[in-house]
């Protein structure tokens, strides 16, 4: 599990004029993985690290190789939307066949 925070996008606070999105953001699965890949790395990793791990990530995400939950919702899509309050956990879930073609080894 990683936790992430959602950072508060003031922008949609101001165009809406409702303080209701300074409550709940709406972000794309992707923008997630970002935060969670940062946050997995670290903030001190290089930038080219970071690009390689998200390609790799949003790669298997299209593939099925693995579904994401947030906060207890699952996610196969990187464009679905999510309203997230200040904190978010995700993690990771390898699909069924996926999993069966793993060898486990000692």
């Amino acid at each position: 599990m990683i936790r992430v925070r959602v950072p508060l996008d003031l922008h949609a606070v101001r165009a809406a004029g409702s303080a209701v999105f300074a409550l709940a953001t709406p972000l794309r699965v992707r923008e997630l993985l970002a935060l969670a890949v940062r946050e997995a790395i670290g903030e001190r990793a290089p930038h080219d690290k970071f690009q390689r791990s998200m390609v790799r990530t949003l790669a298997g995400l299209a593939a099925g190789d693995f579904t994401v939950d947030i906060d207890g919702r699952h996610f196969n899509d990187g464009e679905a939307v999510v309203m997230c309050e200040s904190s978010v956990c995700v993690r990771f879930f390898l699909n069924r066949s996926r999993r069966a073609g793993l060898e486990l080894r000692p």
